[in-house]
């Protein structure tokens, strides 16, 4: 086992906070002494069946505790999901049922352990634990906080000043994570800057059953590929885990040699020093970005694919954007064509976009081209043949018409 201070070097790595240091510190002392691995506890509501690389902050950072030689625990939030957590949410979400949740956590299981490593790992539903307290002990655990500490919450806060709906039942869900620590009596928990408040109940109702309090990794939240905002499907801004090699390969390339950086620091399993070399080089001019870009493509795509899909996905992106060429696998899209054919309509069916608006708006962008010419007239339409659609860089599509 690595020195206190070396463990505390890793996992200090690409946190935007640590709560206590000093005890954090104090937990690998003991441990080390000891021979006594720390409980890591870091828990996920399965409101989605899949996951997103931005998701896997956290997974990463519990991969590092693993090879420190710690035990993690992975609580999935079966019951806390059907609450809902009020993180962020401007309004009530709406629960989901149990079958929901529960066919959501099968599919995280699958995947978080192309992160995590199975016999090093725990997996916990809270419902264990939860569903068994009484009606008084869940009266006993709300009595513990006040109205007026729920207040502090941002998100709790900004509704009740623009006279938006709080749940009852939403107040709760802060005690029942924190309540997790106390059943699991974690040392550490890990959670995203969005969990704050959340992650500190945790400290506050293990200080009031007489445990010693969890020390706080926090991480921070993941732009997504706009670099913008934190990713998420619905921004369409995501890389997903389980999108094809080819499509997490490009979208890899396509960030910002800026983003590649925090990308590289948050998810590469470079070590500290490797990363050191890597952003003074790319300083000083010594290291080409597009290549360590590739590097990070690689690793990411071999991590949830194998070496195989990876080297491919890299050989073909080589082939499309150096070589000029197309890729081997272009989708065929099928229409009847009884007469000539909107484009935004034809981009729309075949799934290359959400919707003609969306369509609409990449036409007027420029980033759409009909047999290798720019298509720049949104009301224009086509006649009856067989065409190549590309949209942006790595969208494809043959159009063939029938009938």
């Amino acid at each position: 086992m690595l020195k206190p201070e070396e463990q505390f070097k890793i996992i200090k790595r690409g946190a935007f906070e640590i709560l206590l240091e000093k005890e954090l510190l104090q937990k690998l002392q003991y441990s080390y002494e000891t021979k006594n691995p720390l409980k890591i506890k870091a828990g996920f509501d399965p409101t989605a069946p899949d996951i997103h690389i931005g998701h896997t902050v956290l997974l990463e950072k519990m991969r590092q505790f693993q090879d420190l030689g710690h035990e993690v625990i992975l609580i999935i939030g079966d019951l806390t999901g059907m609450i809902g957590d009020p993180t962020g949410r401007s309004e009530i979400r709406k629960p989901l049922t149990r079958d929901e949740v529960l066919k959501n956590a099968e599919t995280y299981k699958e995947q978080v352990f192309k992160i995590l490593i199975p016999e090093k790992t725990q997996i916990r539903f809270n419902s264990e634990w939860l569903e068994k307290l009484t009606p008084m002990e869940i009266i006993k655990l709300q009595a513990k906080q006040t109205v007026a500490r729920m207040l502090e919450r941002e998100d709790f806060k900004q509704r009740f000043d623009n006279h938006n709906p709080i749940g009852i039942h939403e107040f709760i869900y802060p005690l029942l994570q924190g309540y997790d620590s106390v059943v699991l009596k974690a040392d550490i928990e890990i959670g995203g800057t969005d969990q704050k408040f959340n992650l500190l109940m945790g400290r506050e109702l293990q200080q009031d059953y007489g445990l010693p309090q969890q020390a706080l990794v926090i991480m921070p939240l993941l732009e997504g590929t706009d670099g913008i905002k934190k990713m998420s499907k619905s921004l369409g801004n995501y890389i997903g885990i389980t999108e094809t090699p080819k499509d997490m390969f490009g979208k890899v390339m396509s960030i910002s040699d800026e983003l590649m950086l925090r990308y590289y620091e948050l998810l590469s399993r470079v070590s500290g020093d490797e990363l050191s070399k890597i952003k003074n080089g790319i300083k000083d001019g010594s290291v080409h970005p597009k290549k360590t870009k590739e590097s990070l493509a690689l690793e990411l795509v071999e991590r949830y694919h194998g070496s195989e899909a990876a080297l491919k996905a890299k050989e073909e992106f080589e082939h499309i954007f150096k070589d000029r060429g197309l890729p081997d696998d272009i989708p065929v899209f099928k229409i009847k064509w009884d007469s000539d054919v909107w484009l935004p309509q034809i981009m729309k069916d075949s799934g290359l976009v959400k919707s003609t608006s969306e369509a609409i708006r990449l036409i007027k962008q420029g980033a759409v081209s009909v047999e290798g010419d720019k298509w720049d007239e949104p009301d224009k339409k086509l006649p009856r043949g067989e065409y190549l659609l590309k949209v942006g860089k790595r969208r494809f599509l043959k159009v063939l018409g029938e009938g």
